[in-house]
């Protein structure tokens, strides 16, 4: 089999650290220092980490590659005005932990552990971020069909997962006399706000969704003409993603202005299905479109590197 410089680049031991030596670069050049953005940029560094182990732990890939954690890197370099949000970056640490533990209980009946440490995951989001609410449903199926664990104890396990950052926010609101704000909290998720509402959006927003969009079509045509080569635990966790990929692209259309928040979750769904795509085809034709496609990830990054380095001689 012919192995293409997408292989060679997917294959390589030294893929990974290139990768972030190249994402330290943004975020320096963005304004790591100045900005004082540590915090957010901690979080990105710990999801990277974590999409590792979700690549690991899983098999997602067939081969030894770390593609899934560099798709991540690049894309969300490629949206460096994502970098200021902490409750983001929060969002995004959850997101994977929420993955690692939630596949943990494929085919366990006996999961009631992994699923509720699973959705505390995605209660302390709602906490942040009220609309995850609505993924509920899609991941108590996804439960049911994909990971085939679903019983009353996982289903009441998700539910005391879900409630017990509420637990404490409630004690908490009752003690400072401030139990207003906790109803206000849950009011917040039946504010739909226009519809589709495009001016909530910017030119850089849309060039993002595009180029994540575009990934995860590629992905996903290419893993659906491919998924017998791989395990059936695979299949239904790429299956899982691929759903779950589909909701959040719908989601970002109706709702917009919840793009800061909705493109992170896209993009860590997107990220296994780009690198199975660049790791695994070997023809010309996948070697031209993963080159294009790492280039277009690149050249915001390169863009923001280039400006942080010029703009403190411009401003002299």
């Amino acid at each position: 089999m012919i192995k293409r410089l997408q292989n060679k680049i997917a294959e390589s031991r030294l893929t990974l650290h290139v990768t972030s030596v190249i994402a330290i670069s943004v975020w320096l050049a963005y304004g790591l220092v100045q900005k004082n953005l540590w915090y957010p940029f901690i979080c990105f560094a710990v999801t990277t980490y974590l999409m590792v182990e979700l690549n690991n732990s899983n098999s997602l890939i067939r081969i030894y590659s770390r593609l899934v954690s560099c798709s991540f890197m690049f894309m969300m370099c490629s949206s460096v005005y994502l970098f200021t949000s902490l409750n983001g970056g929060i969002i995004e640490v959850c997101t994977v932990l929420f993955y690692l533990l939630f596949l943990k209980s494929f085919q366990n009946r006996d999961a009631s552990g992994w699923v509720f440490y699973a959705f505390l995951c995605v209660g302390v989001t709602s906490v942040l971020f009220i609309q995850i609410l609505f993924y509920v449903p899609l991941l108590w199926i996804m439960l049911s069909t994909k990971m085939t664990a679903l019983n009353w104890r996982t289903f009441f396990a998700s539910l005391l997962g879900l409630l017990l950052p509420y637990w404490f926010l409630a004690g908490y609101y009752s003690y400072v006399g401030n139990f207003s704000q906790l109803v206000t909290h849950f009011a917040e998720i039946a504010d739909f706000g226009n519809i589709a509402d495009i001016f909530c959006v910017n030119i850089y927003h849309i060039l993002t969704f595009a180029l994540v969009l575009l990934c995860a079509i590629i992905g996903t045509v290419h893993f659906v003409r491919n998924s017998v080569k791989d395990k059936i635990r695979t299949r239904m966790i790429y299956e899982m993603f691929i759903t779950i990929n589909v909701a959040t692209m719908v989601f970002i259309i109706l709702q917009p202005r919840h793009f800061d928040i909705l493109i992170r979750i896209a993009i860590i769904n997107t990220a296994p299905l780009i690198a199975h795509f660049i790791s695994l085809t070997h023809t010309k034709l996948t070697n031209i479109v993963s080159l294009t496609l790492m280039a277009m990830a690149m050249l915001p990054p390169v863009v923001t590197y280039f400006l942080g380095l010029w703009t403190p001689l411009l401003t002299f």
